[in-house]
């Protein structure tokens, strides 16, 4: 996912995991990340990675977290600016230019909506859970 509201670069431990990536190839990451919804999470460690978007390559910085997310990554303003990124929220797309010229990677409403859905439903579950949790311990 791109994300321009994102002041870091995401990975989350799923895809972490399924690069086949191990605990010691990551660098200390001290700076708990503070979601929108006041969520404090505190990264496993940082990992610099070389991502290539349709034959454009920069070195992206991830942040590796162990929480929930429908997401595997989320791409923010660094690798933005890094690519040249300009992205529409609105059409659901990003454009940028490469040596054979102007490319446009479009993204699905589709699966935007399952990933809002499987957000939604997450957190309706852990809610569930703390209230129970709760009646548990009265």
């Amino acid at each position: 996912m791109v994300d321009q509201g994102s002041e870091a670069n995401v990975m989350y431990l799923d895809l972490f995991r399924g690069l086949r990536l191990k605990k010691e190839d990551l660098s200390r990451y001290d700076t708990p990340l503070v979601g929108f919804d006041g969520h404090v999470v505190i990264p496993e460690g940082q990992i610099s990675l070389l991502v290539n978007m349709e034959g454009k390559e920069v070195t992206v910085a991830f942040i590796v977290i162990a929480s929930f997310s429908p997401y595997t990554a989320i791409l923010g303003r660094p690798w933005i600016h890094a690519i040249g990124v300009i992205p529409s929220t609105l059409h659901m797309k990003i454009k940028f230019l490469t040596k054979q010229g102007i490319v446009v990677v479009r993204g699905s409403q589709q699966v935007a909506k399952q990933c809002l859905e499987a957000t939604v439903d997450w957190k309706h579950k852990q809610a569930k859970q703390k209230d129970t949790t709760e009646e548990a311990t009265l």
